[in-house]
């Protein structure tokens, strides 16, 4: 395993950052107080326009994507891209096009969309001149097992109705959200994960109701596009919206949550390094108790730990990386459990540390710290709670000991 950057690796990192350190950094308290003034929390600033006008000129677009509708970079050359995008997570993943759930789901369109349906939605996702929201996690089932969604798809002539409830829609928020992917059941009498199918609709589709948005810890979480309730009440659309065959819906989840929770480790990564920086800055230019902060043995015993955490966590990242690209996703499937457990909780950790050397200040508006927290502790749940990743880890190797 060679973990080091090739030629092309190189240039996208040096370009990256430079975006990053020349409109990124710069723009995140424009950003905030654009946000603020708007009249609805989950609109997207003005800012953000400038910012993907600015990257795509200076061709970084779409960067996540692998293949003929992406940037073509293997997982090991996007892993410390999106390291650096995790440095300001609000901004720059979206000003890049490489923000969630849109990622996932040009992913998932790119894979199993039919050409009708990539040329109606993922040209214009990849575009970036529509969003999109990925409905599977429901109120009243628990979703961490996918099999338990009770939404229904019936069959009914040339359509499908739908009729459920989701909740933790991400991206549904958005007023540019123009088009849902849902997951529900087609068949409840089949094989367990046979039963599950995800079809296409339009959010201005008769019998789509969105609620009300859902608050992380009291952020709208804008970035994903915000989180919804939905309700879907007789909701009728055309067959060719199923989205590859009927009871291929299970299968699809699991395609598209793989890539989806490298990259959230890999961004992670970034928020922990940015998270580091801050703690050291703010130590080396404080005072408690006659002496620098920096100078307290319990202070320099975070930053340690930091430094040691944070680095095997990229490694482990990147061997996965590395190893999807070269065995698959199923041959990788360990390694991405593992990094979902591990990473989430180190960058917890370290920005835990940070706002405690920054005192009130690390809660306020006035760092990023809170914000990043709040992200890292959200990814112990998101795409998996850790419990659920711990358990199938284990089951996999116990079964080395026929005990599974």
């Amino acid at each position: 395993m060679d973990f080091g950057f090739d030629q092309r690796t190189g240039e996208l990192h040096e370009a990256v950052n430079d975006f990053l350190t020349e409109h990124v950094y710069p723009a995140e308290p424009v950003f905030a107080a654009q946000v603020e003034r708007a009249e609805n929390p989950w609109t997207r600033p003005p800012l953000m326009d400038e910012l993907k006008a600015e990257a795509r000129r200076r061709g970084l677009w779409n960067l996540f994507l692998p293949g003929t509708h992406g940037a073509g970079l293997t997982n090991l050359q996007y892993a410390p891209l999106a390291e650096l995008l995790g440095r300001s997570p609000h901004i720059a993943p979206e000003a890049l096009n490489c923000a969630a759930p849109d990622t996932g789901n040009m992913e998932l369109l790119g894979e199993f969309g039919s050409p009708e349906q990539q040329a109606r939605w993922l040209s214009p996702l990849l575009e970036g001149t529509i969003r999109s929201a990925f409905c599977m996690t429901e109120p009243d089932v628990a979703s961490s097992d996918a099999t338990n969604i009770a939404t229904t798809i019936r069959r009914d002539g040339d359509s499908y109705v739908i009729d459920g409830r989701k909740w933790w829609s991400s991206g549904a928020m958005d007023p540019r959200c123009e088009i849902f992917i849902v997951m529900g059941k087609t068949d409840p009498s089949a094989e367990r994960h046979k039963q599950q199918s995800m079809i296409l609709v339009p959010r201005d589709t008769p019998g789509v109701t969105v609620h009300r948005g859902m608050t992380v810890f009291g952020f709208t979480d804008g970035s994903h596009g915000g989180h919804a309730e939905i309700s879907f009440e007789g909701v009728r659309v055309p067959a060719e919206n199923l989205i590859a065959a009927e009871g291929d819906g299970f299968g699809i989840a699991q395609a598209r949550l793989g890539p989806g929770r490298i990259h959230h480790c890999m961004r992670l990564i970034g928020m922990a390094e940015r998270a580091l920086e801050l703690l050291c800055g703010r130590v080396a230019a404080r005072e408690a108790f006659g002496k620098p902060l920096a100078e307290q043995g319990v202070v320099r015993d975070w930053i340690a730990e930091s430094r040691v955490r944070i680095e095997q966590a990229r490694l482990l990242v990147l061997k996965t990386a590395w190893l999807m690209d070269t065995v698959g996703n199923k041959g990788a499937h360990t390694e991405i459990q593992a990094i979902k457990i591990a990473t989430p909780a180190m960058a917890e950790w370290v920005i835990d540390k940070a706002i405690q050397a920054h005192g009130a200040a690390g809660v306020s508006q006035d760092t990023p710290l809170a914000a990043l927290w709040t992200s890292a502790r959200t990814l112990r749940l998101a795409d998996g709670p850790d419990e659920v990743h711990r358990a199938s880890l284990a089951r996999r190797e116990l079964r080395k000991w026929s005990l599974a």
